[in-house]
């Protein structure tokens, strides 16, 4: 290397540490209302930048995204970047407990850093039953080049986003719910905004003969688990959630609402068209949403014949028991993933969960230990940051442990206080006869158990403590449990939501305050500058910044 290029390598390095950050992504989303037909009749849906599903966040770890939307629907608007953790920034998340929605004809500029996480994720909007309308999309999050993954890269990647849907309107859809009423069942399944119902040959993605290729396979519906699976070609496991897996064959995965796996498969069949499908599970009546992928050369259709779906949802707990973190692969950060030894961490705390269903005064609502969350006018982490919680909400108006009946359902604002930095474990258990689905927004968990029955101590024996996936979202089955571990580290307002879209509108939610006590930069950002205040707080002089 000559004296001239050493010294520009020395500049470029130079100016690198004077910079600092990491790489910037600028987005701008104009947010309308226009016509869809995800069954194949048209109807309103919403739209980002025209597309339905809406466009591709393809960021890299560590990155800064920044996303100017631009509302221009005739109600409130909000974003949630689901699974992402957003490191000190609960200010983001894009919940109304978290932020003041986006007013009809403004706009808001998020901006958080996927840090330290890899990836299939994907965002919705939050505000009322929004999400059935659409206005969700994929969120890439791809490791840095300094840092291996566990297989060759792929010839391409493809989006598979997959749901359950309703041909009535989201606001129909909210009314029947303000009534009292549960809105049923779906009328279809969708695959990327589409379902081939008639086989019309047209194949959304292509293959090359002989490549591999990877799936990125994301269930943004409303309700159903759903199972999926590609005509006569099998997929390998590597990804879900943030987690490289150990790296299974499967003929068809069941993707619970909210859930995300990333997948390989290799066109190594016959030279023709395929359908990828996607069947409700766990339901009456099955419902199937199709799409065809086709070879570069393929020379005929596909077959109608379409692979059955798995019966009963053993055979799903089952494959949930198959799902193992890979030890040996890299984490987003330069260290292994299996180094991080969560099963020697002691509990310091149990925290009981048990969803219930009830009517009050006359009125269809979902619960958690026994309350059905209400939102409030001011979001609940400005108030908090304010100094005016106490007008605004209680902390621990439900205990660790569930009341002995859950009959009566109270309806009050849910917000749960937690110590910073302490190692909880969580058991959801479900005692109804739907399969439930959460998820815990700025963190990942490990899925350590999911059984059949009820929780006791001594299920303890039962955890997976080597190898469970780091995930931020995990199923309960109906008559059963399951049970998460985590460090509480990520101080901010985190909102724990069922994925069912009307269990969530109707109160199974709630809120987890984590705080930091040294009150430090090093552990949560401050107000952004230009956040929107709302609520009893709108008129009010800005505090003075309360971490330094």
């Amino acid at each position: 290397m000559t004296r001239g290029a050493i010294f520009a390598l020395v500049l470029c390095l130079m100016g690198a540490a004077v910079m600092g950050e990491d790489p910037y992504l600028y987005f701008t989303w104009n947010v309308t209302y226009g016509t869809i037909s995800p069954l194949g009749i048209d109807q309103q849906g919403i739209l980002i930048n025209g597309q339905f599903p809406g466009p591709e966040i393809n960021s890299t770890s560590n990155n800064n995204v920044v996303v100017n939307v631009f509302n221009n629907l005739d109600e409130p608007l909000l974003f949630t970047w689901h699974g992402v953790q957003q490191r000190k920034n609960s200010w983001q998340d894009g919940t109304l407990g978290t932020q003041c929605p986006i007013a009809p004809g403004t706009n808001y500029t998020y901006k958080f850093q996927v840090k330290d996480q890899i990836g299939s994720f994907f965002y919705y909007p939050t505000v009322g039953m929004q999400r059935a309308a659409g206005g969700f999309g994929g969120l890439r999050i791809n490791s840095r080049l300094l840092i291996p993954v566990p297989y060759a890269d792929p010839e391409d990647e493809y989006w598979v986003l997959i749901g359950d849907w309703y041909g009535k309107s989201h606001k129909t859809l909210q009314s029947t719910l303000d009534s009292g009423r549960n809105i049923g069942r779906p009328d279809g399944v969708h695959i990327n905004g589409k379902n081939d119902v008639v086989g019309s040959g047209k194949a959304i993605y292509t293959m090359k003969p002989g490549k591999t290729y990877k799936y990125r396979i994301c269930n943004v519906g409303l309700k159903d688990s759903l199972n999926f699976r590609i005509q006569g070609h099998p997929m390998k496991l590597v990804e879900s959630e943030g987690s490289h897996t150990v790296q299974n064959i499967y003929d068809s995965l069941d993707v619970h609402v909210g859930q995300c796996f990333s997948v390989l498969v290799t066109a190594d069949k016959e030279p023709k068209s395929y359908y990828m499908v996607a069947s409700t599970r766990f339901t009456k009546k099955a419902l199937t949403g199709k799409a065809i992928i086709s070879y570069t050369n393929g020379v005929g259709p596909a077959s109608p014949l379409i692979p059955l779906a798995p019966v009963g949802w053993a055979w799903s707990l089952n494959q949930f028991r198959s799902f193992r973190w890979n030890l040996t692969a890299s984490a987003a950060r330069p260290n292994p993933q299996g180094s991080y030894h969560y099963g020697q961490i002691n509990i310091t705390r149990t925290i009981k969960f048990v969803n219930s269903v009830s009517n009050v005064n006359g009125k269809l609502r979902y619960a958690i230990n026994g309350v059905s969350h209400v939102d409030t006018e001011t979001p609940l982490k400005l108030a908090e940051y304010y100094g005016l919680s106490d007008k605004v909400f209680k902390y621990n108006i439900i205990g660790d442990v569930p009341p002995a009946s859950l009959d009566n359902i109270k309806l009050a604002t849910n917000v749960l206080n937690t110590t910073f930095r302490t190692f909880i474990e969580i058991i959801f258990e479900n005692p109804t006869k739907t399969i439930q689905s959460y998820n815990l927004a700025g963190y990942s968990f490990f899925a350590v158990a999911v059984e059949p029955g009820t929780w006791s101590p001594e299920k303890r024996k039962n955890y997976n403590l080597l190898d469970a996936i780091s995930r931020h979202t995990i199923q309960v089955f109906p008559k059963s449990w399951a049970a998460i571990m985590l460090t509480f580290d990520n101080a901010g307002m985190w909102n724990l939501r069922s994925e069912n879209a009307e269990n969530r509108y109707l109160g199974q939610q709630l809120y987890i305050s984590v705080l930091s006590p040294e009150r430090s930069l090093r552990d949560e950002y401050n107000l952004p500058e230009r956040q929107l205040v709302c609520g009893i707080v709108k008129d009010l002089p800005r505090p003075t910044p309360s971490y330094s």
